[in-house]
């Protein structure tokens, strides 16, 4: 087999559950072939570059073997290597979020006076506890 529709092979790595799933997302501009938007029914080969975003994530893959048939997910994943940036991006936004969703934000700029005295307000209560702790 030298090549496989795009769809057809996305359905195949179980990106998405249903091909005409896959279609909607190629047609909607969610995967990009070597940077490109195409169509559906563009023909995938060997070493190729795929991009495909799902709400939030993008994943970067490189194609390694081809296939039009859905099997195992441990046989998919023979099929594809995600790259290493793709998987690190992946990891800092997962962290970003699980920060995002406990209260946490990342500062945008050097604290002022009175983010200051709050963060001294906070480390003084620290020491304060440690001590009662300790007694």
């Amino acid at each position: 087999m030298s090549s496989v529709r795009i769809d057809r092979w996305l359905w195949a790595a179980r990106f998405f559950k249903t091909r005409s799933l896959a279609k909607t997302a190629v047609e909607g501009g969610k995967v990009h072939l070597e940077g490109k938007r195409v169509k559906p029914s563009k023909e995938l080969s060997l070493a190729q570059t795929l991009e495909i975003r799902r709400g939030d994530t993008v994943q970067t893959i490189v194609v390694k073997e081809l296939s039009d048939k859905r099997g195992p997910a441990t046989a998919a994943q023979n099929l594809y290597e995600e790259t290493a940036e793709s998987i690190e991006l992946r990891e800092t936004r997962r962290s970003v979020r699980r920060m995002e969703r406990a209260g946490l934000s990342v500062p945008s700029g050097k604290p002022d006076k009175k983010d200051r005295r709050a963060l001294a307000q906070l480390r003084d209560l620290d020491q304060h506890w440690e001590q009662t702790s300790d007694d």
